[in-house]
């Protein structure tokens, strides 16, 4: 079971794993995002659609993110997907703009818009409305990219089984906090694989 506490100031993660509490700062996590790839001499982008620049401004809250973030992308129509991403209408047809098809290119149009070393894009449907039987509010796709792996996943947030019911706010604060958690575990799957 997880869900999303309402701080004024943090935002907390709190998840009951194993007959265990565990509590995670979105904010801690954007600070490790931001450690982590300033000792590493990387850089980062991202792309968002559904999030509207909120992945960014957490990173840009940490002192120290000029260091690596080289500034996003909100490009929340199709045709600023294509126009600024190059994600192509073909794909956008076949796949709709809420597809993993989707947000993989969006990650790749960013990380050559701003010629970075990791990228992040994330595509879905927040909320209240837009959803439907086959992608319900809360299907969300995140893509993030380094090295030579890209790996995107639907965060699939619409499960009331795992998440409870999250509103509009929830969906993409649970999001960002996902997508911190995927580039953390990018990070150190491919700086690790460098180091040796």
């Amino acid at each position: 079971m997880c869900k999303l506490l309402k701080n004024e100031e943090v935002k907390t993660i709190y998840f009951n794993e194993d007959d265990k509490s565990v509590t995670k700062s979105i904010d801690r996590m954007a600070s490790d995002v931001v450690k982590y790839m300033s000792e590493n001499d990387v850089t980062l982008t991202a792309a968002e659609s559904c999030t509207g620049g909120l992945f960014s401004t957490v990173i840009t809250s940490v002192s120290g993110a000029s260091n690596v973030f080289k500034g996003s992308a909100v490009v929340y129509t199709e045709e600023m997907k294509m126009k600024m991403l190059g994600v192509s209408k073909s794909t956008l047809d076949k796949y709709s703009v809420y597809s993993p098809e989707c947000a993989s290119e969006m990650c790749i149009g960013a990380r050559k818009l701003a010629d970075a070393d990791y990228a992040v894009a994330i595509t879905g449907i927040a909320g209240p409305n837009g959803g439907t039987n086959e992608k319900p509010v809360g299907t969300v796709y995140v893509s993030v990219m380094g090295g030579s792996k890209t790996v995107t996943k639907n965060l699939r947030l619409n499960n009331e089984m795992e998440y409870g019911r999250l509103d509009r706010e929830g969906i993409r604060t649970m999001t960002v906090f996902r997508a911190l958690e995927m580039l953390l575990d990018l990070l150190d799957e491919t700086l690790r694989k460098e180091d040796k």
